[in-house]
């Protein structure tokens, strides 16, 4: 396989996964994956991402704390969380949790059950690890892109070396307690996280398959 279907491959392969078998990934290849992922490019070479990997006793911590907070309703953000789609994005948004929810048999009327499947960010899917994206508070827009593109580096190395990954804005819902346990700075700002760890492949929510918008509706080619 050339470098082009290589690339392709890995591309291909990264998806949003939701359901992880228990087994750990070794700490040589945790190494290795976030070492791969510090080549990402940022603004002047500030690097500005900070992460925190939670994992053992850390996670199973977290693991219990976050569905309870949220469960009472009890949230905090660094970052205000108050966006809202409109048009075709909101289409994309809503043609998503279809086909999620459609994976497990779930109806648009089962509310309870399409509750329990959105508490299960909180849990992390059951992945026996968490990475939180932190950014120095003294930064902004420009930067978070930063953290962004090493993100989407992080989330490419994960899919090179077999290993799954889901992005999740919804953790960003409860800085103040992650910070708390995992002794982060007050002036280092939660953005989200991003479990991992491998793909439990008998799990039906990981039978779902999210489109994407044609190319020529996201971009446009000038000459």
């Amino acid at each position: 396989m050339n470098l082009e279907e290589s690339f392709a491959s890995i591309v291909a392969n990264r998806r949003s996964v939701r359901a992880y078998t228990s087994e750990p990934v070794p700490q040589e290849l945790l190494e290795k994956v976030f070492g791969l992922a510090q080549k990402a490019p940022s603004n002047c070479n500030t690097q500005p991402w900070i992460t925190h990997v939670a994992s053992g006793d850390t996670i199973e911590k977290l693991r219990v704390i976050l569905p309870e907070n949220m469960a009472k309703g009890i949230m905090s953000f660094d970052y205000p969380y108050n966006g809202t789609y409109q048009g075709e994005f909101k289409k994309r948004q809503h043609d998503a949790a279809a086909q999620l929810y459609d994976a497990v048999g779930i109806t648009r009327d089962q509310k309870d059950k399409r509750q329990a499947v959105f508490m299960k960010n909180y849990e992390f899917f059951d992945a026996p690890h968490v990475a939180f994206l932190f950014l120095p508070e003294e930064f902004g827009l420009r930067e978070a892109a930063d953290v962004g593109m090493y993100a989407q580096t992080l989330m490419l190395s994960f899919s090179a070396h077999g290993l799954a990954c889901c992005p999740q804005t919804a953790l960003g819902f409860h800085a103040n307690i992650i910070k708390e346990v995992l002794e982060v700075p007050e002036q280092h700002k939660l953005l989200f996280g991003i479990s991992f760890g491998y793909e439990d492949k008998s799990a039906d929510i990981n039978n779902a398959r999210v489109g994407r918008a044609p190319l020529l509706e996201t971009t446009t080619f000038h000459n």
